[in-house]
């Protein structure tokens, strides 16, 4: 705009400095970090990471507030027991958080589980410390979201114990006779069966494909690749990692990685026109 006016000027320092192993998340939650819940941290309970490298499948785990205002405990043990399930059958392996022999499973922590975002272009992490602007490269960006897969399990119970209990009340028969009314009169008879006539019948199947190779009439390629996603990451073995919050010395040792310690002072060789003419089109 024309009445934009430059407010100042900010030397970029651009750094690639952090181990391709590190994870930086950011947790839109109020602007506060994540951190373990007090009541939680004082059992001695701390946020756990996971991941599965091939499918870049990332989970955090953090305790749960236990306080009774908070939490209802009653409840935590059917959720638990929802999980438990839901774990057996994605082949899960809970590993520390499994119950100890006769303790009733709870659900104790939460779960949030990434999805990978897709990048289009390169993304930086710009962060302007001492009148300096600090670039650092952005490899994959992830969004995490809880896992509440353990409800669908519980749904799953609840629908089959409503089906199990309304098949007598859904039926269509009306009510019970009564025992002291003489049973009905059939009024006509019933009709006789026919016997079945046996007839010989020649079927063959063939695959029907089209012009690309697909399979008419199976699973399209699309839903199949899905399938097969879905197998391999629950096939996949879960890999810990440590979760180091801000406060901690590993997180701030991350932190300043973000910040170039190089002072080279570059200097720029080309103008205005060498720039232009190496625009294709132009």
């Amino acid at each position: 705009m024309d009445d934009d006016e430059l407010i100042s000027v900010l030397p970029i320092h651009y750094s690639n400095s952090l181990s391709p192993n590190l994870h930086i998340h950011q947790f839109p939650l109020l602007s506060r970090p994540l951190q373990t819940p007090p009541a939680a941290a004082v059992s001695g309970k701390r946020i756990r990471a996971r991941i599965k490298p091939i499918t870049r499948r990332l989970e955090i785990h953090v305790p749960v507030d236990p306080r009774p205002e908070v939490w209802n405990g009653e409840r935590s043990k059917s959720l638990g027991a929802a999980r438990q399930e839901d774990d057996r059958e994605k082949n899960q392996d809970v590993g520390k958080m499994k119950q100890m022999e006769g303790e009733e499973p709870r659900l104790i922590e939460v779960r949030m589980r990434s999805e990978l975002i897709p990048q289009e272009g390169a993304y930086m992490l710009g962060v302007v410390r001492n009148g300096q602007l600090h670039l650092q490269p952005i490899n994959e960006t992830h969004q995490f979201r809880p896992t509440l897969t353990y409800l669908d399990v519980m749904s799953r119970k609840s629908r089959r114990s409503r089906g199990d209990a309304g098949s007598d009340e859904d039926s269509d028969e009306g009510p019970p006779p009564d025992p002291d009314e003489p049973p009905p009169v059939q009024t006509a008879a019933k009709k006789e069966k026919k016997p079945l006539e046996v007839k010989e019948v020649q079927v063959s199947a063939r695959k029907v494909a089209d012009d690309k190779g697909n399979l008419q009439g199976g699973l399209s390629a699309v839903r199949r690749e899905m399938l097969l996603a879905i197998r391999a990451e629950e096939e996949e073995d879960w890999q810990d990692l440590d979760f180091c919050d801000g406060e901690t010395v590993e997180g701030q040792e991350a932190f300043e990685a973000v910040f170039s310690q190089n002072e080279e002072h570059l200097e720029c060789k080309s103008d205005i026109t060498a720039f232009l003419k190496g625009i294709k089109g132009l």
